[in-house]
């Protein structure tokens, strides 16, 4: 009998149960839904990249992906009779909305099964629990947990075994949005994602644990991306790592662990989770500050080259979207969820889990136990991560005149450079605003 494959953030063909599952059934129809439920929040990088990888999965298939556009719920029950099908088989969703959304399709569905096969993590959220069967609320000992359950090998490849549906009606792969110019995002397609992390595991991965927090060396894998539409799947990664790759695979780990957190807390996505914080009191996020901040111009030139990166590539390197968060939350005093959107609007990588809770622990609202001291500051952070000032001359060409460590601190040259703005707030003043706010708060 034939079955429908809903791909949704699993688009590739190897390493991928929910495919097995309904090959095994018979002939099978591949299907994406263009849900304006999801593209409309979306910014516009990120869904490039997504008609991207559509591309580039039709063009694996022969042109046998099947595109429909509109709410799941009326448009899966509709190609399920179409082509007959017996069963929809999906990767399991665990986001807030995606969980929503399944269970809404399956109740449409009927007496249709809709078999749920593999999820986009290595472990399915929800199965890693303490000894008393509650969540975790704390990485390190989830990551020790996480570990010592373990996950299944990669799945082989059958795609070329597969009897492939042809001749159902399909829109075609909508064009994609306007990017700003100049902006240049990576290779899609699953084909792109294994030649990347091929060229990491040869190139860089042996360097991360000593280099990953340097934005001037660039030695991150960049496989977010394709980590975020499934393009690879993170257990092909962790089949690849040795024990010398433990730094890596805790950074996978990050990953997994958020994806928990949202799944056993899905207000987390747009609330505190610790609540308390909610009281703090907090700058109008209308305010020119916040308005400087998203153009990159504070004039702390670290904090300015992460946003002018986040801009001109829809990527920001990791340790620097924490200094930015920090500086946004801590020092103009906004709270997280303005800066979460605007990364969400602007990242080709945006994912939910990691984006928000990212935010939080740096925000001090999140999972760990007391992070809210944790105050970058902005300078310091500069000088230890980019000491020759690279990174910042890249993204901040007024700076680029300015040698070596000094890039980081602009407003004490004899002539501050032409163009540049000189610091919109005093980071020691305002660390201690903050430091006084939690203190009103926490009595």
């Amino acid at each position: 009998m034939t079955s429908v494959l809903w791909l949704r953030r699993d688009l590739r063909l190897n390493d991928h149960p929910a495919l097995h599952a309904a090959a095994a059934d018979g002939p099978v129809l591949a299907l994406f839904v263009l849900d304006p439920a999801l593209l409309g929040p979306a910014g516009a990088p990120r869904v490039a990249f997504l008609v991207r990888s559509l591309r580039a999965l039709a063009a694996d298939l022969a042109g046998r992906l099947v595109l429909r556009a509109g709410d799941p719920t009326t448009v899966v029950p509709q190609v399920v009779r179409e082509v007959g099908a017996a069963a929809v088989h999906v990767s399991a969703d665990f986001a807030p909305y995606g969980a929503r959304r399944d269970v809404a399709v399956e109740r449409a569905l009927g007496d249709v099964p809709f078999v749920r096969t593999g999820s986009p993590y290595a472990v399915a959220p929800g199965r890693v629990l303490k000894a008393d069967g509650s969540p975790f609320k704390v990485y390190t000992p989830f990551y020790r947990a996480w570990s010592s359950h373990g996950w299944p090998a990669p799945a082989g490849a059958i795609a070329n075994r597969v009897e492939w549906v042809n001749g159902v009606d399909a829109v075609d792969v909508p064009p994609e949005p306007s990017l700003p110019d100049g902006l240049e995002l990576p290779a899609a397609g699953e084909a792109a994602a294994l030649a990347a992390w091929r060229a990491y595991r040869r190139s860089g991965l042996a360097s991360y644990p000593t280099d990953r927090n340097r934005p001037d060396l660039d030695r991150t894998s960049r496989m977010s991306v394709y980590l975020k539409w499934g393009a690879i799947h993170p257990r092909t990664l962790l089949a690849d790592l040795g024990p010398d790759d433990e730094t890596y695979r805790k950074e996978l780990g990050w990953r997994e662990f958020y994806a928990a957190v949202l799944h056993h807390w899905p207000a987390s996505a747009r609330t505190y989770f610790q609540p308390q914080l909610a009281a703090m009191q907090y700058a109008d996020p209308r305010s020119e500050s916040f308005t400087a901040w998203q153009q990159g111009r504070t004039g702390y030139p670290i904090v300015d080259a992460g946003l002018r990166q986040l801009l001109g590539q829809g990527w920001m390197h990791n340790r620097v979207r924490m200094i930015v968060a920090s500086f946004l939350v801590k020092d103009l005093h906004v709270e997280w969820t303005h800066g979460a959107r605007h990364f969400m609007q602007h990242l080709v990588d945006a994912d939910l889990p990691s984006n928000q809770h990212g935010w939080q622990w740096t925000a001090g609202t999140g999972t760990d136990a007391a992070p809210y001291f944790r105050i970058f500051n902005p300078v310091t952070q500069g000088k230890k991560f980019d000491p020759d000032g690279d990174y910042v001359r890249r993204w901040v060409p007024e700076l680029r005149g300015v040698p070596g460590a000094a890039v980081h601190t602009p407003w004490t040259l004899p002539e501050p450079p032409a163009g540049y703005p000189p610091p919109i707030v005093d980071h020691a003043v305002e660390r201690a605003v903050s430091l006084e706010r939690y203190g009103e708060i926490r009595g």
